[in-house]
């Protein structure tokens, strides 16, 4: 009996509200918004079927929904607080059977890595499959997949503020309840204090000089070509050093 192909669905979590750099994920680089490169490099992805931008109901919220429909990307609004409710519906909306989370703040992540774990996951009887559990990449290739059953199935089982807030933490905490593996890098990728997610006012001024000696229209750099940038550019991994991450 022939399997049918289940659609796996990128849920981009973005919102304007944030605490340590509002508007963040649509600060521009070279006259293009963050959220853009991170959109590009998702459709690389040799997996994923649907893109969907996941932001609130706030009204500030108003000018993400503007920015997709400039970029032809689906997006859904729901909670602004109770994230895990709306990356379900967000989901539901997508009718997809297998969930991969970014997070709007991630504009270099790579397309190999996002590949790597869906097809992990994919391979393997997991409920949840992450690289970022146990932290080994440097903060911003962050990929996380799980299928939509799973996460309805977290949600009735909590209802804890912090794992509503938090979409995949409460399925992180109890891996008697669920299946979990967490994908290490090599000793080439293994890089877990470089910050290349947008925090704070530094890190885009990291990002944006990677971008703009990086970037190539129409082609992707790999998180090891960063690095390997970062290591014949020295200083400028001094940029956000000082950062503190929410882990």
């Amino acid at each position: 009996m022939k399997s049918v192909k289940r659609k796996i669905v990128a849920t981009i979590e973005a919102r304007m509200g944030s605490s340590r750099l509002p508007g963040k994920v649509l600060m521009e680089v070279n006259k293009r918004k963050i959220l853009s490169y991170l959109i590009e490099r998702l459709k690389f992805s040799k997996y994923i079927d649907e893109i969907i931008i996941a932001t609130s109901t706030n009204y500030l919220d108003d000018k993400i929904v503007d920015f997709a429909k400039s970029e032809n990307i689906n997006y859904f609004r729901g909670s602004e607080d109770n994230v895990m409710l709306r990356v379900i519906k967000t989901a539901e909306y997508g009718n997809a059977d297998i969930i991969v989370e970014i997070t709007g703040d991630c504009p270099l992540i790579d397309p190999e890595i996002i590949d790597n774990v869906i097809s992990t996951y994919l391979v393997n009887n997991a409920d949840y499959v992450s690289n970022c559990n146990i932290r080994g990449y440097p903060d911003g290739m962050d990929v996380e997949v799980y299928s939509l059953k799973t996460l309805k199935k977290s949600y009735r089982l909590t209802k804890n503020r912090l794992h509503r807030e938090h979409v995949s933490l409460h399925i992180q905490e109890n891996p008697k309840i669920f299946k979990l593996i967490n994908l290490v890098p090599n000793h080439d990728l293994f890089y877990p204090d470089l910050g290349l997610t947008l925090d704070e006012m530094d890190d885009f001024k990291l990002l944006k000089e990677i971008i703009l000696k990086m970037y190539k229209p129409n082609s992707y750099f790999t998180c090891k070509d960063i690095i390997e940038f970062l290591s014949k550019k020295p200083k400028l991994k001094e940029i956000n050093k000082s950062v503190k991450r929410k882990y």
